[in-house]
């Protein structure tokens, strides 16, 4: 077992920030108020076709930054009476707007108290060079987080869900993030429709072969009133049974350098809005199970990779 990463078998993103703060580190879910591209008409009316409302569905919407953090804070701060924050701009695309309304949203998450980073969920097609000067300007004050979403790497389930963009443009957007001091995390989603096992774990690899810091993996949600619904309803394909799942993330773990850090192996969707797979609602169960097959099977994140290295 890789002996860096504490009690886990991966190296957990809240293994990593204690490692940094020294101390729990939250992240604060806010949203900026900005829509998506691939939803404005600019790239498409219809977003990607898992698409609802958006990330950030636990986000106080609808108030001022500040009053969402306070918000968000004032819920947890009996139990974590001593942590620090990182802002996170999760709904939609958080570097789609206006240079002067980015500049003050970031502002405003800088000037929160007890905030130790700010991180930022966008597309890769929306860095322009006005951002990523923004965007240094931000690293050069606090740590800096750009989480892309990225899903696949296989071209055709990339257009199958109307991702709107070549693989080429996440290569480009990591290596300029890179190059201004982020720390870049990279999202992928296990299921999407007809992908096999190989696409998923090739997906990880092209993610790390692209350079980032970060990754989070989660199964595919089916919520009501997208397009995936009405795929699903129609028999098109099937979600990943539970067993399936951990077993694929235990297979994308082992295939990651131990320098990576894993920000997320499951998800949360509104269990309202939620029709497949159910299991997904019972977040702690699949992590334990994780968890609980890391140990059986005696394995850890790297240990493909340093099997690999040995060979060489």
């Amino acid at each position: 077992m890789h002996t860096s990463f504490g009690d886990k078998r991966f190296n957990s993103l809240n293994h990593h920030l204690r490692q940094t703060f020294g101390t729990k580190v939250i992240k604060i879910s806010l949203d900026a108020g900005l829509t998506c591209p691939n939803r404005d008409g600019t790239l498409s009316y219809d977003g990607c076709i898992f698409c609802g409302a958006g990330a950030g569905d636990y986000a106080f919407s609808g108030h001022p930054i500040k009053e969402q953090f306070e918000l968000y804070r004032e819920s947890i701060r009996k139990k974590w009476p001593n942590a620090k924050y990182i802002a996170y701009f999760q709904s939609y695309t958080n570097t789609y707007g206006e240079t002067s309304l980015l500049r003050q949203l970031y502002n405003d998450a800088l000037a929160l108290p007890d905030v130790v980073g700010v991180s930022i969920a966008t597309r890769p097609d929306c860095l322009g060079s006005d951002v990523l000067e923004l965007l240094h300007e931000v690293s050069k004050k606090t740590k800096l987080f750009v989480e892309l979403g990225f899903q696949t790497s296989n071209p055709q389930t990339a257009k199958l869900i109307n991702r709107c963009y070549d693989n080429g443009v996440f290569l480009e957007a990591v290596k300029n993030l890179k190059s201004i001091g982020a720390n870049v995390i990279c999202h992928i989603i296990f299921g999407l429709p007809y992908e096999t096992e190989t696409d998923m774990l090739e997906s990880v690899d092209y993610a790390i072969k692209a350079g980032i810091d970060g990754i989070k993996l989660h199964e595919l949600f089916v919520v009501k009133n997208t397009k995936l619904a009405q795929m699903y309803d129609d028999g098109l394909f099937e979600t990943l049974e539970f067993d399936e799942y951990v077993t694929l993330i235990v297979k994308a773990l082992e295939i990651l350098p131990p320098d990576i850090v894993v920000h997320r192996l499951t998800g949360d969707a509104p269990r309202e809005l939620l029709v497949s797979p159910l299991y997904s609602i019972k977040k702690f169960h699949i992590l334990n199970a994780i968890d609980d097959k890391l140990g059986k099977n005696n394995t850890f994140q790297s240990k493909k990779v340093e099997k690999n290295m040995c060979k060489n």
